[in-house]
């Protein structure tokens, strides 16, 4: 791996060159505020957010999955490119910017994006909201907040009437994420209608490019409930599920789909050859 690469902005001309630990891994250029995700990798903060955002749950650099999208700032690194901008001042390199407050820690932020969510008759407005509630709900600082605010509710209720512009695959993965918090469950069950009504739009969301999300959705929706285990059989969880453990899903994918079938076991009927198989069962 090279030492240093020349520095953008016209200012190899002067033979300045920048350390490549100093470089993003994702934009090649200069961090101004480096964070450090699951995997110990340190990327700039609007390139990952970037990066996540437009739905990608991997690293970029080791493509290893990310489980927890929390940035954590790394503080020492940005305080060494801070020095080394000082440093070299004098041939025109300026310091770095005051790292900017994280989205979602400013009140009414999530309060907003909510109700953009709720705009029926904008459907810009609704994808703007259901991309920026997704952004928020990587993080799990925010996702308390979020269920409080009512983002829960109403995405599970985009999502149960078929009204994500566009946006059903991000929604899907902000309702899992939050389907997961303390009050979330409930949250997403009363926002789409019922128990009922969110276990049908969750199982017919699995035909889809979000199937790995909704089958995690339903994992904590149906968990400790008979009545919507059974639900989910007859709306047809079983077919999408051994779809998706004998298809071309990511291993992630996979294994969401192996436990949502354990769990599902109990309430397959008893004359369906299935219900006494254990081929598709492998450990969560």
């Amino acid at each position: 791996m090279p030492g240093s690469v020349p520095l953008a902005l016209g200012l190899d001309t002067v033979g300045l060159q920048v350390p490549w630990y100093f470089r993003c891994p994702i934009s090649l250029e200069l961090m101004q505020d480096p964070v450090t995700v699951a995997t110990g990798q340190t990327y700039d903060r609007a390139s990952i957010e970037s990066w996540v955002a437009t739905g990608n749950t991997t690293c970029p650099v080791t493509r290893a999955p990310l489980a927890d999208f929390t940035l954590i700032p790394n503080h020492t690194l940005r305080r060494l490119i801070q020095e080394w901008c000082v440093a070299h001042r004098s041939l025109g390199v300026e310091r770095i910017p005051t790292p900017r407050v994280v989205l979602g820690a400013a009140d009414g932020v999530i309060e907003g994006l909510v109700a953009l969510v709720d705009e029926k008759a904008n459907a810009r407005a609704v994808r703007i909201g259901i991309r920026g509630l997704f952004a928020l709900c990587l993080a799990k600082e925010n996702r308390q907040r979020a269920v409080s605010a009512g983002a829960a509710s109403a995405l599970a209720r985009r999502v149960a009437e078929g009204g994500c512009v566009g946006e059903l695959e991000r929604a899907l993965a902000a309702v899992e994420r939050l389907s997961r918090t303390e009050g979330g469950r409930e949250a997403v069950v009363s926002g789409a209608g019922g128990g009922a009504a969110v276990v049908i739009a969750l199982v017919r969301a699995m035909s889809g490019r979000g199937a790995e999300h909704a089958a995690g959705a339903l994992v904590a929706v149906v968990g400790g409930s008979e009545g919507l285990q059974l639900e989910a059989v007859r709306a047809g969880a079983m077919s999408q599920l051994l779809m998706m453990v004998q298809g071309g899903c990511s291993e992630r994918a996979k294994r969401k789909a192996q436990h949502l079938l354990k769990l599902l076991r109990s309430a397959w009927p008893t004359t369906d050859s299935m219900a006494n198989s254990a081929d598709f069962l492998q450990p969560y």
